[in-house]
């Protein structure tokens, strides 16, 4: 948020002391501003009657509410979690009892026992729950489902608009509670990959609202320490930089991993963070807020018949037509979001034919492979403005490119492993916004970057615990990231790492380090599946089953699996890999195998990274 600058003159800190809360102010977000107004409010409240606050866990009950949130997340990636943090932090500066857990822990037949809960979800790949919020799904659609009549609720949905099932899980959890028999409180808001400022407003909102129907006591005393729960690795400190105020990067390195003749083109990126203060763990990812290709910007001016002079109101105020478009909205995804709201001004038969719900099908094979310059060009609105046209659009998301360095290793440089997406479809050539300008235009200018913190795919906290990863083609690159780690860690822990790609010759990323680390006895195992160089194609799947027993053994003896790449076919290939593998050696049947690989799951030894 926005801040006035501190000045130690005019108040009663010192200049160290003004700028860091400065600082600190311009990194945080309304809900967590809330909060810290409420923890102050507190601690100063029992400053001025003498009593010190027992210290508290985080998510410890605030005073005089009786009724207490439960705030359910299911999170893929950490976005549902830290909006849940956020919520219990803002309910509790407003004087109610909240707590959040992760679905995973959760066990479904308490829901029975709520009286207030809100779910704040992600939907994965096509439509589907996230991996920890699979169960809970699945049991309020199940016969065991209990009637919940007198529980107030309310939904927040997290998800991307480019999906045909934008938000369905969310939706999924709404319907159904409220089939179930529950009251909702607050109505559902779905949030794009553009989320922060809507996810701040409905906090607001069911905040007020909730507290509205419990009413609600003091706000929650300071808290005196945060307790860190065994078997989890502490957070690193908040950085000044984040998806709204990013840290400015300078390319080091850009070289192609591919060799001579490989239908591929990967890159290896070395981005400079000294003196950003950026910290990261392995298996964290790093935003990119992308700039688009001039090229495009200038077609798609031109199939509008505008200007690229002409004003235009953007996300900060008046600006150029080709800076809005530049820097500021997503010009090449099509989105039905988009469609409708184009078909608006269209007025346009057979496009409005397609809108039809009966003619989904026809839509996503109208939107495979085109952009938002084919809907102009195919449909074009003769009356439209340059600052019509913006209001259409979706602020432009940043991508997350899986960070493929420690930081232990390398404190001032972040690497990334990034495949260039270029292609031709429709009779034009195509290609992806960040990856390309990575690839073709990020030597002379700073790139915008800020961590996002996976919290769901972390290395285990001890050294000594084995782990089996599994990453093909640029899923690869945290697996890099956890080597470097544990080497500097000097971590006892066996490491073997199943890896794919099409060619031995040409597509082998990081052979030289992964040889060095094998030689070196840190890696202690690596299959390889390189699909074309034999007539039978053969995947990593393919490596597992062949490696069965001596996968079954190495999970006995308390390794953790990570999967990391293609959420579409590989990700689902290596699960059924596994329930195959676990019920072949534990002679268990499909159900057994499935309850040891959830098992897994709640012990945070299967964790996966899928896109």
């Amino acid at each position: 948020m926005n801040a006035v600058t501190i000045d130690e003159h005019s108040s009663p800190l010192n200049a160290e002391q003004a700028a860091q809360l400065t600082s600190l102010i311009q990194s945080l977000s309304p809900a967590q501003a809330t909060w810290i107004s409420g923890y102050l409010a507190g601690l100063n409240a029992h400053a001025a009657i003498g009593e010190v606050a027992a210290p508290q866990a985080a998510s410890a009950p605030a005073a005089g509410a009786s009724e207490p949130l439960t705030v359910l997340y299911g999170s893929q990636t950490g976005n549902a979690e830290d909006i849940a943090e956020q919520l219990v932090a803002a309910a509790e500066a407003a004087g109610l009892s909240a707590k959040a857990i992760d679905m995973l822990d959760y066990k479904p037949r308490d829901l029975k026992k709520e009286q207030n809960l809100i779910i704040c979800v992600s939907t994965h790949g096509e439509g589907d729950p996230p991996d920890n919020a699979e169960e809970l799904h699945e049991f309020i659609y199940g016969k065991k489902a209990p009637k919940l009549e007198g529980v107030k609720f309310s939904v927040l949905a997290f998800g991307d608009s480019s999906y045909e099932h934008f938000c369905q899980t969310g939706r999924d959890f709404d319907t159904q509670l409220e089939k179930l028999g529950a009251t909702r409180v607050v109505d559902r808001v779905d949030l794009d990959v553009d989320f922060d400022e809507a996810a701040e407003a409905w906090i607001d909102n069911v905040v007020s609202r909730f507290k509205d129907e419990l009413g609600g006591g003091e706000p929650a005393p300071a808290h005196g320490n945060v307790t860190v729960m065994p078997g989890t690795a502490a957070q690193p400190a908040a950085s000044q930089w984040s998806r709204k105020n990013p840290f400015q990067a300078e390319l080091l390195t850009n070289v192609v991993l591919n060799g001579r003749g490989s239908d591929k083109e990967v890159h290896h990126i070395e981005l400079d963070t000294e003196d950003s203060g950026l910290s990261w763990e392995p298996g964290d990812s790093l935003g990119i807020i992308p700039s688009n290709d001039p090229q495009v910007v200038a077609e798609l001016i031109a199939a509008l018949g505008a200007s690229a002079d002409e004003e235009v109101t953007g996300l900060d105020g008046e600006v150029s037509l080709e800076h809005a478009l530049t820097h500021q909205y997503e010009i090449t995804t099509l989105t039905r979001p988009f469609i409708e709201k184009y078909a608006e001004r269209a007025a346009n038969d057979e496009l409005n034919a397609l809108l039809v719900e009966e003619a989904r099908e026809q839509l996503a094979a109208y939107m495979d492979g085109r952009f938002i310059i084919d809907l102009v060009e195919d449909y074009p609105v003769a009356d439209m403005t340059g600052a019509d046209f913006v209001r259409l659009l979706r602020k432009l998301p940043p991508r997350l490119y899986s960070i493929a360095s420690s930081h232990a290793a390398n404190p001032d440089e972040i690497h990334l492993t990034v495949a260039a997406v270029r292609y031709q479809a429709h009779g034009r050539d195509r290609h992806g916004v960040a990856s390309i300008q990575l690839a073709d235009r990020s030597e002379d200018t700073k790139l915008p970057i800020y961590i996002d913190h996976n919290k769901n795919f972390k290395l285990p906290s001890d050294d000594d615990a084995p782990i089996i990863m599994i990453g093909p083609g640029t899923g690869i690159a945290p697996f890099r990231a956890f080597m470097e780690e544990r080497e500097e860690r000097g971590a006892g822990g066996r490491n073997w790492v199943f890896f794919g790609a099409q060619h031995f010759r040409t597509d082998f990323y990081y052979q030289t380090d992964w040889l060095r680390w094998r030689d070196d006895g840190l890696l202690t195992r690596m299959d390889v599946a390189f699909s074309r160089d034999q007539a039978d194609k053969v995947y990593v799947q393919h490596k597992l089953r062949e490696a069965s027993a001596d996968v079954f053994d190495w999970i006995e003896s308390g390794a953790t699996i990570y999967v990391c790449g293609d959420a579409n076919a590989m990700a689902a290939d290596v699960h059924d890999a596994l329930l195959d593998i676990i019920a072949e050696h534990a002679n268990l049947d499909a159900e057994g195998a499935a309850g040891y690989l959830k098992n897994l799951q709640k012990e945070k030894r299967y964790q996966r990274d899928v896109y």
